[in-house]
């Protein structure tokens, strides 16, 4: 039986980019959650052989598709329940360094960010409000 957890993960791709864009924003934002949230790592694995790989997040991750304005009202969803978002902006497609993203993201308003893609991490029903409306991506 599956196990349910306390928390959700979403990621929210904003539907118009390209699939190359999509898989980049998708891996940038999963990538990043470890390092806002140290308890999503699970363990080390190891093969029948005894070969050791890297861990994993230890739960699923919710992909949904959205619009601009989809992406904007569900950062702002978010931000009304005090909830950490992890963003990912247009300008970031033409950075080639975390530095230069950072500052990208800092040289735009809150209200005016082209938003592409969104990760949060949170409480299920918590979550579940935020996401409220979005479809799953490639429903």
């Amino acid at each position: 039986m599956p196990q349910r957890f306390d928390t959700k993960i979403a990621i929210i791709l904003r539907e118009d980019l390209a699939t190359w864009q999509k898989l980049n924003v998708a891996s940038f934002l999963a990538g990043g959650l470890p390092g806002s949230y140290p308890e999503l790592p699970g363990e080390f694995y190891r093969d029948g052989s005894g070969r050791h790989y890297g861990k994993l997040i230890r739960q699923p991750i919710l992909i949904f598709a959205a619009s601009a304005a989809e992406l904007t009202r569900t950062r702002q969803r978010a931000g009304d329940r005090n909830l950490q978002v992890s963003i990912y902006t247009k300008e970031l497609f033409a950075t080639g360094n975390d530095q230069d993203n950072r500052a990208a993201v800092a040289a735009v308003a809150t209200e005016a960010l082209d938003l592409v893609g969104l990760a949060i991490h949170a409480d299920r029903k918590e979550v579940d409000k935020v996401v409220k409306g979005l479809r799953l991506h490639g429903d």
